[in-house]
């Protein structure tokens, strides 16, 4: 089997991702990264370069080489698309764009695109969400990542790229660095162990689908073996948990210590979406994948891997 290249893998989910091709049996894995270094080690035989995915005489030899793609490159989260959306535009459309076409050039096998299952839907209009809900996103983030989609879907229809489009649940779970704006949990945590006080919006805040980054790492490898070009599948678990619910179960992992954690009550925010919770049932159907590990379960590998690495600037 040739090479499977990991684009944008040196982050919270690649480096789970990229553990879990290895353990797939996949004996040629690459990571390519803006940053000099990955931010978590890799595994052993791993290979990582650095370089500007823009740049179509750097990309193109890579892409040559390989037969399986992920594109996990994303260079803002939503709260900063809201800071800037012109910089969420130009930061992300013009590197995926360029990845998109350059793969669709190549004889790969399978090309696998990480979108958001987060943010594409907007607000719900039956829960839970399947992939024939409407995407009407409320945020910047979730626009690039739906136009990044609607031109991997162009591709595949005009030169057969063989693209498999995944949106995922909001991701929990060790390597989730609280401080940039990735996720409920990690922020949480993050507060927690730096005395800060946590902020919500509306009384118990917004429920999400909260699924556990290795569960997550086994569906993106399931929807690269198994996932048919063209088509998109969602990676949650179906349950919806509010942000006060996850402060609890915060309280009883961390044995009572999360009660000095200040929780700040905001206003609701008009570009929120109040509930998302997603269906994975077409993923189920094609590969046999369901996620293992339940909310309580995860939570408490989360916070030990926190204490253990000292979530803290």
């Amino acid at each position: 089997m040739a090479a499977c290249l990991v684009v944008g893998g040196g982050g919270f989910i690649g480096s789970h991702l990229v553990a879990k091709l290895v353990a797939s049996g996949r004996k040629d894995v690459r990571v390519l990264g803006r940053s000099s270094r990955p931010r978590f080690s890799l595994p052993e035989g791993v290979s990582y370069v650095s370089g500007d995915i823009c740049n179509e005489q750097f990309l193109r030899p890579l892409l040559q080489d390989c037969d399986e793609v992920f594109d996990l490159a994303y260079s803002t989260v939503p709260k900063t698309s809201f800071e800037d959306p012109v910089l969420d535009v130009m930061a992300n459309l013009p590197a995926n764009v360029t990845l998109i076409k350059l793969a669709s050039e190549c004889r790969l096998r399978r090309f696998v695109l990480v979108s958001s299952g987060g943010t594409v839907y907007g607000n719900a209009t039956y829960l839970p969400i399947d992939e024939s809900h409407p995407t009407n996103p409320v945020s910047p983030y979730g626009i690039t990542k739906l136009a990044a989609e609607k031109y991997a879907l162009m591709f595949h229809r005009l030169g057969e790229l063989p693209v498999v489009i995944v949106r995922p649940a909001n991701p929990y779970g060790p390597n989730q660095l609280g401080n940039l704006g990735q996720g409920f949990v990690g922020a949480a945590l993050f507060a927690l162990l730096n005395h800060k006080p946590v902020t919500i919006f509306g009384a118990r805040g917004t429920v999400r689908d909260y699924i556990y980054v290795e569960d997550l790492a086994d569906g993106l490898v399931a929807a690269l073996d198994h996932g048919v070009p063209g088509n998109i599948y969602n990676i949650g678990t179906g349950l919806g948990f509010d942000n006060r619910m996850v402060l609890d179960e915060i309280v009883r992992v961390s044995d009572q210590l999360a009660f000095a954690l200040e929780v700040v009550v905001q206003p609701e925010r008009a570009f929120d979406v109040a509930t998302n919770v997603l269906s994975s049932a077409k993923l189920t159907y094609v590969s046999g994948w369901r996620p293992k590990t339940e909310f309580a379960q995860g939570m408490a590998k989360t916070w030990a891997w926190a204490l253990q690495n000292g979530l803290r600037k």
